[in-house]
């Protein structure tokens, strides 16, 4: 694994007039601070990935509707506002409401996919966002091959296309307190199908493969997805096909076995040919 670079705060915490409220920690979008902004709590992100640089743009155009609200953005750095909410969509999985979660995080896409009355941000078009895909199906074949006919499919015929999230799960949804709600985090800027952004929650919480996995849940949570967003289950079902396909072929290409990927896709390729 990459060594993730040092990272010094003290530049942003001067500039933005910050103050230290806990110790820094990494998370797979950079590396974070819990701070004071103005007295209120706040998370100062910094990464160096090129995806996460390029979701603060979406992040600054939903201005805090369904989204954390973005206090200040310079290049690597965000300066967002902290959800403090105690409740976890992880959680609420373990303990048994696993359709709730699900149909909390629909209500946030909704949030997210509603037009607003200002030009839309730089986005990345879903044919850039999949390149790996068919890339990868000549090489790997089988069920990664099926998974790239369908996208081909759907990316041929695009319905409901808006402005995306692309990594919206449990974990990227969080509480933030009686008077501001779920809050996602952690956008990829994506233009395309808002089908795409269902596909995540059924391969979390936390990629368990117990979990995500276990007799009848996929099956299940897509009925409710579908459902709690208004939208075509079939549809939904080979969005999650390709999702699978994608994600299995950049685990395949850092030279690792994509085990819950390729069950995923079996399940869901098996429900589309019945």
């Amino acid at each position: 694994m990459q060594q993730r670079p040092l990272i010094d705060f003290a530049p942003y915490l001067r500039r933005w007039a910050l103050q230290a409220d806990g110790a820094p920690f990494a998370s797979l979008a950079g590396t974070l601070m819990p701070v004071l902004h103005a007295g209120a709590p706040a998370m100062l992100k910094i990464s160096h990935e090129p995806d996460e640089i390029f979701g603060a743009g979406a992040m600054q155009w939903w201005d805090g509707e369904g989204a954390a609200r973005v206090l200040a953005h310079d290049g690597e750095a965000l300066l967002m506002e902290r959800a403090t909410g105690s409740r976890s969509l992880v959680t609420m999985v373990r303990d048994g409401q696993d359709d709730d979660a699900s149909r909390i995080i629909c209500g946030v896409a909704a949030q997210l996919h509603a037009p607003r009355p200002k030009p839309l941000p730089p986005l990345k078009p879903m044919v850039h966002w999949f390149a790996a895909l068919p890339l990868g199906a000549p090489q790997y074949g089988g069920i990664v091959a099926r998974a790239a006919a369908t996208l081909e499919q759907l990316l041929a015929f695009p319905r409901d296309v808006t402005q995306l999230h692309g990594d919206l799960h449990h974990e990227n949804v969080l509480d933030g307190g009686q008077h501001r709600g779920w809050l996602a985090i952690d956008p990829k800027g994506l233009l395309g199908d808002r089908g795409y952004d269902f596909a995540n929650i059924v391969c979390n919480p936390e990629r368990d493969l117990d979990i995500v996995t276990s007799p009848g849940r996929l099956l299940r949570q897509a009925g409710v997805i579908a459902e709690a967003a208004g939208y075509e289950r079939r549809r939904l079902l080979q969005w999650i096909l390709a999702y699978a396909g994608l994600s299995a072929v950049w685990i395949l290409d850092d030279g690792d076995t994509p085990h819950l990927e390729f069950e995923v896709a079996d399940i869901v390729a098996a429900e589309l040919d019945r």
